[in-house]
Protein backbone atom coordinates (compact mmCIF):
# COMPACT_ATOMS: atom_id res chain seq x y z
CA UNK A 1 0.00 0.00 0.00
CA UNK A 2 1.36 3.53 -0.85
CA UNK A 3 0.61 6.01 1.55
CA UNK A 4 1.45 9.53 0.87
CA UNK A 5 1.13 13.05 2.84
CA UNK A 6 1.76 16.51 1.77
CA UNK A 7 4.48 18.20 4.18
CA UNK A 8 2.89 21.65 3.51
CA UNK A 9 -0.04 20.08 4.81
CA UNK A 10 0.31 17.71 7.67
CA UNK A 11 -3.31 17.71 8.16
CA UNK A 12 -3.73 15.48 4.82
CA UNK A 13 -3.91 11.49 3.99
CA UNK A 14 -3.87 10.04 0.78
CA UNK A 15 -3.82 6.63 -0.27
CA UNK A 16 -3.92 3.95 -2.90
CA UNK A 17 -5.88 1.77 -0.19
CA UNK A 18 -8.52 1.94 2.19
CA UNK A 19 -7.59 4.06 4.82
CA UNK A 20 -8.28 2.88 8.20
CA UNK A 21 -9.92 5.04 11.32
CA UNK A 22 -6.54 5.03 13.29
CA UNK A 23 -4.90 6.58 9.79
CA UNK A 24 -7.23 9.23 9.09
CA UNK A 25 -7.49 10.16 12.81
CA UNK A 26 -3.34 10.72 12.79
CA UNK A 27 -3.91 13.90 10.62
CA UNK A 28 -7.95 14.79 11.11
CA UNK A 29 -8.84 14.19 14.61
CA UNK A 30 -11.92 16.42 14.14
CA UNK A 31 -13.18 13.48 12.33
CA UNK A 32 -13.10 11.48 15.49
CA UNK A 33 -15.25 14.42 17.57
CA UNK A 34 -17.61 13.05 20.35
CA UNK A 35 -19.65 16.01 20.32
CA UNK A 36 -20.01 19.57 18.56
CA UNK A 37 -17.74 22.17 20.21
CA UNK A 38 -18.87 23.87 23.39
CA UNK A 39 -19.53 27.40 21.56
CA UNK A 40 -22.70 25.57 19.39
CA UNK A 41 -25.99 25.91 21.20
CA UNK A 42 -28.66 23.35 22.09
CA UNK A 43 -30.44 23.66 18.86
CA UNK A 44 -26.86 22.20 16.99
CA UNK A 45 -27.62 19.21 15.37
CA UNK A 46 -24.29 17.30 16.02
CA UNK A 47 -23.57 14.68 12.99
CA UNK A 48 -21.05 11.98 13.94
CA UNK A 49 -18.92 12.02 10.47
CA UNK A 50 -17.17 8.44 11.77
CA UNK A 51 -21.07 6.98 12.47
CA UNK A 52 -21.42 8.24 8.79
CA UNK A 53 -18.31 7.17 7.67
CA UNK A 54 -18.67 3.56 9.32
CA UNK A 55 -22.11 3.41 7.74
CA UNK A 56 -20.71 4.29 4.40
CA UNK A 57 -18.37 1.96 4.59
CA UNK A 58 -21.42 -0.76 5.12
CA UNK A 59 -22.95 0.37 1.91
CA UNK A 60 -19.51 -0.28 -0.52
CA UNK A 61 -17.49 3.01 0.33
CA UNK A 62 -13.99 3.29 0.93
CA UNK A 63 -12.12 6.25 1.86
CA UNK A 64 -8.97 7.45 0.03
CA UNK A 65 -8.14 10.27 1.29
CA UNK A 66 -8.99 12.82 4.50
CA UNK A 67 -7.79 16.08 5.84
CA UNK A 68 -8.99 18.94 7.88
CA UNK A 69 -8.18 22.57 7.96
CA UNK A 70 -5.53 23.97 10.35
CA UNK A 71 -6.82 25.92 12.65
CA UNK A 72 -4.58 28.55 15.16
CA UNK A 73 -7.46 28.48 17.92
CA UNK A 74 -6.21 25.03 18.90
CA UNK A 75 -9.53 24.47 21.27
CA UNK A 76 -11.18 23.96 18.07
CA UNK A 77 -8.36 21.38 16.53
CA UNK A 78 -10.50 18.60 17.22
CA UNK A 79 -13.95 20.17 16.10
CA UNK A 80 -12.48 21.87 13.14
CA UNK A 81 -13.54 21.47 9.42
CA UNK A 82 -12.67 17.84 7.43
CA UNK A 83 -13.20 16.32 4.23
CA UNK A 84 -13.07 12.93 3.49
CA UNK A 85 -13.01 11.84 -0.40
CA UNK A 86 -14.71 8.23 -1.04
CA UNK A 87 -15.32 5.99 -4.00
CA UNK A 88 -17.57 3.36 -4.00
CA UNK A 89 -16.25 -0.18 -4.93
CA UNK A 90 -17.69 -0.16 -8.41
CA UNK A 91 -15.16 2.42 -9.06
CA UNK A 92 -12.08 1.88 -7.22
CA UNK A 93 -10.28 0.16 -10.00
CA UNK A 94 -11.03 2.95 -12.66
CA UNK A 95 -8.63 4.99 -14.33
CA UNK A 96 -10.48 8.01 -13.05
CA UNK A 97 -12.21 7.05 -10.39
CA UNK A 98 -15.15 8.41 -9.48
CA UNK A 99 -15.56 9.93 -6.06
CA UNK A 100 -17.88 10.99 -3.18
CA UNK A 101 -16.44 14.03 -1.44
CA UNK A 102 -17.65 14.35 2.33
CA UNK A 103 -17.35 17.64 4.13
CA UNK A 104 -18.28 18.26 7.94
CA UNK A 105 -17.77 20.02 11.32
CA UNK A 106 -18.75 20.01 14.57
CA UNK A 107 -17.76 23.91 15.72
CA UNK A 108 -20.58 25.30 13.29
CA UNK A 109 -17.76 26.34 10.11
CA UNK A 110 -19.94 24.62 8.08
CA UNK A 111 -23.20 22.40 7.03
CA UNK A 112 -23.08 18.52 6.14
CA UNK A 113 -22.02 18.63 2.51
CA UNK A 114 -21.64 15.58 -0.51
CA UNK A 115 -20.33 16.51 -3.66
CA UNK A 116 -19.12 14.71 -6.95
CA UNK A 117 -15.10 14.64 -7.20
CA UNK A 118 -12.67 12.39 -9.65
CA UNK A 119 -9.54 11.21 -9.03
CA UNK A 120 -7.18 10.87 -11.43
CA UNK A 121 -4.60 8.21 -10.95
CA UNK A 122 -1.64 9.68 -13.73
CA UNK A 123 -1.08 12.50 -11.47
CA UNK A 124 -2.36 11.70 -8.08
CA UNK A 125 -4.84 14.71 -8.40
CA UNK A 126 -8.29 15.28 -7.12
CA UNK A 127 -11.10 17.13 -8.97
CA UNK A 128 -14.20 18.51 -7.60
CA UNK A 129 -16.83 18.11 -11.01
CA UNK A 130 -20.42 19.74 -11.14
CA UNK A 131 -21.69 22.84 -9.75
CA UNK A 132 -23.07 23.47 -6.01
CA UNK A 133 -26.68 22.79 -7.27
CA UNK A 134 -26.02 19.46 -7.25
CA UNK A 135 -24.54 19.25 -3.65
CA UNK A 136 -26.39 17.26 -0.92
CA UNK A 137 -26.52 18.60 2.43
CA UNK A 138 -28.04 18.09 5.76
CA UNK A 139 -28.36 21.07 7.84
CA UNK A 140 -27.11 20.77 11.72
CA UNK A 141 -30.58 21.67 12.72
CA UNK A 142 -33.93 19.71 13.40
CA UNK A 143 -33.97 15.93 14.05
CA UNK A 144 -34.51 12.68 12.11
CA UNK A 145 -32.51 9.75 11.06
CA UNK A 146 -29.37 11.57 9.83
CA UNK A 147 -27.47 8.83 8.84
CA UNK A 148 -30.12 7.43 6.72
CA UNK A 149 -30.61 10.70 5.11
CA UNK A 150 -26.40 11.08 4.51
CA UNK A 151 -26.59 7.45 2.96
CA UNK A 152 -29.19 8.35 0.81
CA UNK A 153 -27.27 11.63 -0.35
CA UNK A 154 -24.13 9.61 -1.37
CA UNK A 155 -26.40 7.54 -3.43
CA UNK A 156 -27.61 10.57 -5.18
CA UNK A 157 -23.98 11.98 -5.71
CA UNK A 158 -23.43 8.30 -7.49
CA UNK A 159 -26.65 9.03 -9.41
CA UNK A 160 -24.85 12.26 -11.06
CA UNK A 161 -21.71 10.78 -12.14
CA UNK A 162 -23.91 9.81 -15.45
CA UNK A 163 -24.82 13.27 -16.23
CA UNK A 164 -20.64 13.68 -15.80
CA UNK A 165 -19.67 11.05 -17.20
CA UNK A 166 -21.14 12.85 -20.12
CA UNK A 167 -20.41 15.94 -20.27
CA UNK A 168 -16.18 14.23 -19.65
CA UNK A 169 -17.06 12.76 -22.71
CA UNK A 170 -18.25 15.86 -24.46
CA UNK A 171 -15.03 18.01 -23.48
CA UNK A 172 -12.73 14.82 -24.74
CA UNK A 173 -14.27 14.95 -27.91
CA UNK A 174 -14.20 19.16 -28.37
CA UNK A 175 -10.85 20.12 -29.56
CA UNK A 176 -9.68 23.82 -28.90
CA UNK A 177 -7.24 25.94 -30.66
CA UNK A 178 -4.72 27.67 -29.27
CA UNK A 179 -6.12 30.89 -28.59
CA UNK A 180 -9.33 28.95 -26.69
CA UNK A 181 -7.15 27.38 -24.58
CA UNK A 182 -5.10 30.22 -23.93
CA UNK A 183 -8.34 32.31 -22.66
CA UNK A 184 -9.30 29.42 -20.42
CA UNK A 185 -5.60 29.83 -18.79
CA UNK A 186 -6.20 33.44 -18.36
CA UNK A 187 -9.88 33.49 -17.23
CA UNK A 188 -7.99 30.47 -14.44
CA UNK A 189 -5.07 33.40 -13.40
CA UNK A 190 -7.83 36.02 -13.09
CA UNK A 191 -9.98 33.77 -10.55
CA UNK A 192 -7.25 32.50 -8.80
CA UNK A 193 -5.18 36.04 -8.56
CA UNK A 194 -7.20 39.08 -8.04
CA UNK A 195 -6.04 41.59 -10.87
CA UNK A 196 -6.62 44.03 -8.75
CA UNK A 197 -3.74 42.86 -6.13
CA UNK A 198 -1.29 42.71 -8.97
CA UNK A 199 0.05 40.82 -12.16
CA UNK A 200 -0.17 37.28 -11.21
CA UNK A 201 3.20 35.47 -10.57
CA UNK A 202 3.07 33.30 -13.65
CA UNK A 203 1.43 33.17 -16.96
CA UNK A 204 -1.23 31.56 -19.00
CA UNK A 205 1.20 29.25 -20.88
CA UNK A 206 2.41 28.11 -17.86
CA UNK A 207 -0.91 26.99 -16.57
CA UNK A 208 -1.15 25.39 -19.91
CA UNK A 209 2.42 23.37 -19.77
CA UNK A 210 1.84 19.52 -19.68
CA UNK A 211 3.67 17.87 -16.90
CA UNK A 212 3.41 14.32 -18.63
CA UNK A 213 3.20 12.93 -22.05
CA UNK A 214 -0.26 11.71 -21.26
CA UNK A 215 -1.82 15.32 -20.79
CA UNK A 216 0.14 16.30 -24.53
CA UNK A 217 -3.50 16.64 -25.95
CA UNK A 218 -5.32 20.02 -27.18
CA UNK A 219 -8.92 18.91 -26.28
CA UNK A 220 -11.20 20.55 -23.38
CA UNK A 221 -10.58 17.48 -21.31
CA UNK A 222 -6.94 17.36 -20.85
CA UNK A 223 -6.93 21.39 -21.05
CA UNK A 224 -9.14 21.27 -18.58
CA UNK A 225 -6.86 19.29 -16.09
CA UNK A 226 -3.55 20.68 -16.99
CA UNK A 227 -4.63 23.81 -15.78
CA UNK A 228 -6.22 22.72 -12.66
CA UNK A 229 -3.69 20.86 -11.72
CA UNK A 230 -0.73 23.33 -12.27
CA UNK A 231 -2.89 25.75 -10.86
CA UNK A 232 -4.12 23.54 -7.34
CA UNK A 233 -0.25 21.40 -7.02
CA UNK A 234 1.75 24.69 -7.52
CA UNK A 235 5.37 24.66 -7.56
CA UNK A 236 5.43 26.89 -10.84
CA UNK A 237 8.24 29.07 -11.40
CA UNK A 238 7.42 33.26 -11.44
CA UNK A 239 7.74 36.42 -10.17
CA UNK A 240 6.02 37.62 -7.06
CA UNK A 241 4.54 41.46 -7.24
CA UNK A 242 7.86 42.97 -6.10
CA UNK A 243 9.02 41.38 -9.23
CA UNK A 244 11.57 38.73 -7.03
CA UNK A 245 11.82 35.42 -7.99
CA UNK A 246 9.02 33.04 -6.54
CA UNK A 247 7.57 29.51 -6.81
CA UNK A 248 3.69 29.76 -6.87
CA UNK A 249 2.37 27.48 -3.88
CA UNK A 250 -0.54 24.82 -3.65
CA UNK A 251 -3.92 25.55 -2.34
CA UNK A 252 -4.13 23.42 0.81
CA UNK A 253 -7.10 25.03 2.33
CA UNK A 254 -10.53 22.81 1.89
CA UNK A 255 -12.08 25.79 1.68
CA UNK A 256 -10.28 27.56 -1.28
CA UNK A 257 -9.42 23.82 -3.30
CA UNK A 258 -13.67 23.17 -3.36
CA UNK A 259 -13.91 27.16 -4.92
CA UNK A 260 -10.80 27.07 -7.31
CA UNK A 261 -11.87 23.68 -8.50
CA UNK A 262 -16.14 24.37 -8.88
CA UNK A 263 -14.93 28.31 -10.91
CA UNK A 264 -12.15 25.90 -13.70
CA UNK A 265 -15.29 23.35 -13.81
CA UNK A 266 -17.68 26.23 -14.36
CA UNK A 267 -15.05 27.75 -16.78
CA UNK A 268 -14.69 24.52 -18.52
CA UNK A 269 -18.47 24.16 -19.21
CA UNK A 270 -19.00 27.53 -20.31
CA UNK A 271 -16.27 26.69 -23.22
CA UNK A 272 -18.02 23.54 -23.70
CA UNK A 273 -21.39 24.82 -24.24
CA UNK A 274 -20.25 28.08 -26.30
CA UNK A 275 -18.63 25.90 -28.70
CA UNK A 276 -21.93 23.75 -29.35
CA UNK A 277 -23.61 26.75 -29.83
Amino acid sequence: MRLSSNFRNPCMIRSDAPLSNEQIASVAPSIFAEEAHNSRSDRYLYIPTVKVLDALRAEGFEPFMACQTRVRNTDKLEHTKHMIRLRHANHIMAKEANEVILLNSHDGSSSYQMMAGMFRFVCANGLVLGDCSMDQKVRHSGRGDVISDVIEGAYEVLNQFNAVDDQRECMQQLKLRPDEQEAFAMAALAYRYDPKEGPAPVTARQLLAPRRVEDYDNDLWTTFNRIQENTIKGGLRGRNKQGRRATTRGVNGIDQDVKLNRALWVLAQALRTQQAA
